[in-house]
């Protein structure tokens, strides 16, 4: 059944429709908001909110303009940055001179956000500007495309792309430290396997 049928039938009362329209979207909506407040009670609220607003207003959503996730995520972003302004976070609108070039796989920043360094990539990615962050988490993490990103943040694939750049430049500065380590232990390992090496040849 699709989002839109089982939208359809949850406006109109059906239970069961709602809690799989709920199960199909919420762990995206709850993950995006997550990384957006850093507080899964939040996250939790906006996701409800988001929900609950769907059901009253159904006719919010046309789904000639977009899917019902991004439809979801972009009033999930909405919520979200009213909680950040309330909490005094500046939010404002960015400019930019240049649109960069912009790739999907970026090695080895893709490599450390697909396994997330639970602590040290979510505090570099909390910590970025929230315009920043929001674009990363739905690119990145959500892997949405280029379009659907500027869709929920209702901007064009332009500004995206350049928040998209300098989101990942915070991070690399952010995390220098542990490319460094990094660094060390690859050259380290090296030296390992090229001491080993000519103990085999010698021996």
């Amino acid at each position: 059944m699709t989002d839109e049928q089982l939208l359809q039938r949850a406006s109109r009362g059906d239970e069961a429709a709602f809690l799989l329209l709920y199960e199909r979207h919420r762990d995206a909506v709850f993950r995006f908001a997550y990384r957006m407040l850093g507080q899964s009670a939040q996250a939790e609220d906006v996701t409800q909110e988001c929900f609950l607003s769907l059901v009253r207003r159904p006719e919010g959503f046309d789904e000639s303009r977009a899917k019902l996730r991004t439809y979801l995520l972009g009033a999930a972003r909405n919520i979200s940055l009213k909680s950040l302004r309330r909490q005094g976070q500046e939010v404002g609108l960015e400019e930019f001179t240049e649109e960069p070039d912009l790739e999907r796989s970026e090695e080895p920043l893709r490599k450390l956000l697909d396994e997330e360094l639970a602590f040290e990539v979510s505090r570099a990615v909390a910590a970025l500007p929230p315009l920043q962050r929001e674009a990363l988490v739905l690119y990145e993490y959500e892997e949405l495309s280029l379009k659907e990103v500027a869709e929920v943040v209702e901007t064009d694939v332009g500004t995206v792309k350049a928040r998209l750049h300098r989101a990942r430049a915070r991070l690399r500065r952010a995390l220098e430290p542990y490319w460094r380590s990094q660094d060390m232990v690859v050259l380290e390992r090296s030296e390992d396997d090229r001491q080993e090496r000519d103990s085999t040849i010698f021996h």
